[in-house]
């Protein structure tokens, strides 16, 4: 020890006084008891030669003069010793005499007693052996009334000095019903009675622990905080005698009451290592722990090798503590006002079924509540228990008490901030919502599918083998700090990991993959939704999506697969915006077109389309429903619907167009004639695409994003039958003029492949070199023009004698030439009737005589 044993570890009351005998100094080289070994002896306790009463030094000194006693905060360990001496003590005084009253009061004022040294010599057992080191004195100063200063001290001058018997005191708790909390014997003492003269101190006592079940009773409202004072009732029957004349046996029974906040608490402790990895065995793990605490009373022991057994919390309703560990602590040396360190080695076994099973009326099993502590950060709370089981050399009496309570251990949580390294997805799929799903089905809103890529940090302390097989998440989607929506990833997609070891300082890392399929994406904020669409339409540098999402995660480790629960993650998504002129890129091209149901005033059309996405990005659309729009008024409405966008060339693309000029309001008619006019006479004609509320049945916000863009396509060019490559397609392939009998036969060619089209009305003009008249023709009889080719019956020509264009045709009998065309006509699809203007250049027409 620093210093010597005899020192006091609490400052003296009586500092300054001159004393009758010197005590003589120890060292550290000094034994602190007569025993020539100073190892612990658990089987001392009657086995072996009692040790001699020279182990018991009284010492009496005198002062000339008493200072008054200072105020002071007395440790724990000195209240114990306190109690029992001053018990003693005071007893000693107050029965020797057998005077009146007075004498007892003048004992229990001038008692001074000062604990200097409380340690556990050896551990037996049944108990321990305590070495306590103490200075008692009678100090008259400090008794109020100066008649009975006067009686106590003639009486404690005449007596000198008094002694006592090995003697039993058994300490008792009335507030828990009178139990026994322990018993200690003390050896022979001899006690100066003289005012100011100091009685040293220093003897084993052997202390016993009393009733258990009362211990731990007392143990659990301390730990529960419910312990707000305590009562003991020192009890003992003291053999008296003063020099060689015995003074009899006398019953002495004192109390104390501590109040809670003297009671000491649990210790604060640091955990300065903490390592788990892989066990030998199969379902096994090692946990190597360092904790540090520092002693701050004055007292000094050995604490033997312990085990105990490590629990968590488990479901209220079943299981009030799930064992999951167990653990053991190698010898500890406790040295006063020291720190103190402890080393905890623990296997942790398979895990119960009950740990990771969830508890009653809940989603979350105990293993879940207490890593969703963890990981946000709060402490984790573990609870200790004694071991049932424990180690050979470890006292019954020890691990009985130590298995009777049950003390919770916070364990410090861990913040997952910075958790994930790096996110990012490719392959992205987009699958449209199903108008005529059930609005509670997944399939009634947008999903995302593709290949995500997560980089996660691992603690340096996990060194054990982990591979992460399927996980699931519900996440937050957020553009420039705004919620866009939110994705549902509710069924277990599949994964795989590999572990990555860290570079220097950094800790390893955990890489991730996993292929998500069709994860809801529920549009929460159309503005923002609208705001990323255009970013990406018309921008030119990648977005970034912030993640904030609660994974469970399934893992397989050497205890087995675990679920863990709702762990944090947060990540961006690098986000490409689409190249440059896509939208141009996309190219419609019609393939064959058929009429699927007609009215007076409308008429809808099916349409094999192909295009081009020349985008990274695929999607599928069950229902998907747009405006046609021309010059701002509506003239009908388009539909794809089961349709897959694969990357590249997509072909045979069933579309849907119902053509309903009525409907746009005033004027549409008009606009709407016109446009399939300039486009039969082979105008450049555009239209232009756009969404609308009603685009996706049920999704009104997802719509009311999307019904602020639309996109304007040139019409395609229909191919018809007999076009060549590069020739421009025209609906009059060919004319034949008969001079003499006034004639004229055309050949159609009619895009259609199912459905005849009929013209009612034709009123024609034709012209050379541009301007110059030929001939009209004015024809009200209804004739067809069927799928394909087709020939019309001979139509009357008016020509426009004298004019440059009829000598241009009657020049050109027997050969042809080159004709414009400028007509109305009224056509006839199904029901649907319609007037259309045609202006045609370039046409090829022959002339014969006939």
């Amino acid at each position: 020890m620093p210093r010597d044993e005899a020192s006091p570890l609490l400052s003296s009351a009586n500092n300054g006084k001159a004393h009758e005998q010197d005590l003589p100094e120890s060292s550290e080289a000094t034994p602190l008891l007569n025993s020539p070994s100073a190892a612990p002896d658990y089987d001392n306790d009657g086995a072996g030669p009692e040790r001699d009463d020279a182990s018991i030094h009284s010492r009496h000194s005198h002062a000339s003069s008493v200072p008054s006693a200072k105020k002071r905060s007395r440790r724990w360990p000195s209240c114990i010793a306190m109690g029992i001496l001053g018990i003693f003590a005071v007893a000693i005084v107050v029965l020797a005499f057998i005077v009146p009253d007075t004498v007892q009061e003048y004992a229990q004022q001038a008692a001074v007693i000062e604990p200097t040294s409380l340690s556990i010599d050896s551990i037996t057992a049944h108990g321990v052996r305590a070495r306590i080191q103490a200075n008692f004195q009678l100090d008259g100063s400090r008794v109020t009334s100066d008649h009975v200063r006067r009686i106590g001290r003639a009486s404690t001058w005449v007596a000198n000095q008094l002694g006592t018997e090995k003697t039993q005191i058994d300490v008792y708790v009335p507030d828990y019903g009178n139990i026994l909390l322990g018993s200690a014997v003390v050896p022979p003492l001899v006690v100066s009675l003289r005012d100011g003269v100091t009685t040293h101190f220093d003897f084993i006592a052997d202390v016993r622990p009393g009733n258990v079940e009362g211990l731990r009773t007392i143990a659990n409202d301390w730990l529960d905080g419910k312990l707000d004072k305590l009562r003991l009732n020192g009890k003992t029957n003291l053999s008296l005698k003063s020099g060689f004349l015995p003074l009899g046996v006398h019953a002495v029974s004192e109390t104390l009451e501590f109040e809670g906040s003297k009671i000491p608490a649990i210790p604060k402790y640091n955990i300065t290592r903490f390592n788990v990895q892989d066990g030998p065995f199969n379902g096994s793990m090692l946990v190597d722990t360092s904790l540090t605490a520092f002693n701050e009373y004055p007292v000094e022991f050995d604490v033997p090798e312990l085990a105990f057994e490590i629990m968590i919390a488990g479901c209220a309703d079943t299981d009030s503590f799930i064992a999951v560990a167990e653990a053991s602590t190698r010898k500890i040396h406790v040295k006063p006002q020291s720190e103190v360190s402890a080393d905890v080695y623990g296997v942790i076994h398979e895990l119960p079924d009950t740990l990771t099973r969830d508890c009653p009326h809940s989603s979350s099993s105990p293993l879940d509540l207490l890593l969703k502590q963890y990981m946000q950060g709060e402490p984790a709370t573990l609870f200790v228990r004694g071991s049932s089981r424990p180690d050979g050399e470890t006292p019954k009496w020890i691990s009985d008490i130590l298995a009777s309570v049950i003390v919770p251990v916070a364990f410090p949580g861990r913040t997952l901030d910075g958790f994930i390294k790096d996110f990012s997805m490719n392959d992205v799929h987009f699958t449209l919502p199903d108008p005529f799903a059930d609005p509670n089905d997944p399939a009634a809103t947008p999903k995302v599918s593709g290949n995500i890529m997560v980089t996660a940090s691992i603690p340096s302390e996990m060194n054990f083998g982990i591979n992460v097989t399927n996980v699931r998440a519900t996440a937050d989607v957020i553009y420039k700090k705004k919620k866009m929506g939110e994705l549902n990833l509710r069924k277990w997609q599949h994964a795989n990991s590999t572990r990555v070891d860290g570079k220097g300082s950094d800790d390893p890392s955990l890489k991730i993959h996993s292929r998500i399929l069709e994860a809801p994406l529920n549009i929460t904020d159309s503005d923002v939704f609208s705001e990323v669409v255009q970013t990406l339409l018309f921008g030119n540098k990648p977005i970034k999506l912030d993640i904030q999402a609660l994974v469970d995660v399934m893992v397989h480790t050497s205890l087995g697969e675990l679920i863990l629960k709702e762990v944090p993650a947060e990540g961006k998504i690098p986000v490409k915006p689409l190249p440059t002129g896509t939208i141009g890129n996309i190219e419609p091209k019609v393939g064959s077109l058929r009429v699927v149901d007609s009215n007076s005033d409308s008429i809808t059309l099916e349409a094999l389309v192909n295009v081009t996405n020349p985008t990274p990005y695929t999607a599928s659309i069950p229902f998907f429903n747009i405006h046609l729009v021309a010059n701002g008024s509506t003239l009908g409405d388009g539909t794809v619907q089961n349709v897959n966008i694969e990357a590249g060339n997509n072909t045979n693309l069933r579309i849907t167009a119902r053509w309903h000029p009525r409907e746009g309001g005033p004027g549409s008619r008009k606009i709407g004639r016109d446009l399939i006019s300039q486009y039969l006479s082979g105008y450049n004609t555009s239209i232009t695409v756009k969404p609308h509320m009603e685009s996706i049945p049920g999704q009104r916000l997802l719509c009311e994003a999307l019904s602020r863009f639309n996109a304007t396509f040139a019409v395609p060019r229909l191919r018809l039958p007999g076009d060549s490559n590069g020739e421009e397609s025209h609906f009059i392939r060919d004319t034949t003029f008969h001079f003499l009998s006034s004639t004229a036969t055309f050949t159609l060619v009619s895009p259609l492949q199912y459905n005849t089209l009929y013209l009612d009305f034709v009123n024609a003009t034709a012209f050379y070199n541009h301007s110059e008249p030929v001939g009209r023709i004015l024809y009200d009889l209804p004739f067809s023009a069927p799928p394909g080719k087709s020939q019309t019956p001979n139509l009357p020509v008016e020509w426009s004698f004298g004019s440059v264009g009829y000598d241009a045709v009657r020049n050109a009998i027997g050969g042809k030439l080159r004709l414009d065309a400028h007509a109305t006509v009224d056509a006839r699809l199904g029901n649907w009737k319609e007037t259309f203007w045609y202006n045609g250049k370039g046409i090829g027409a022959t002339v014969r005589l006939t």
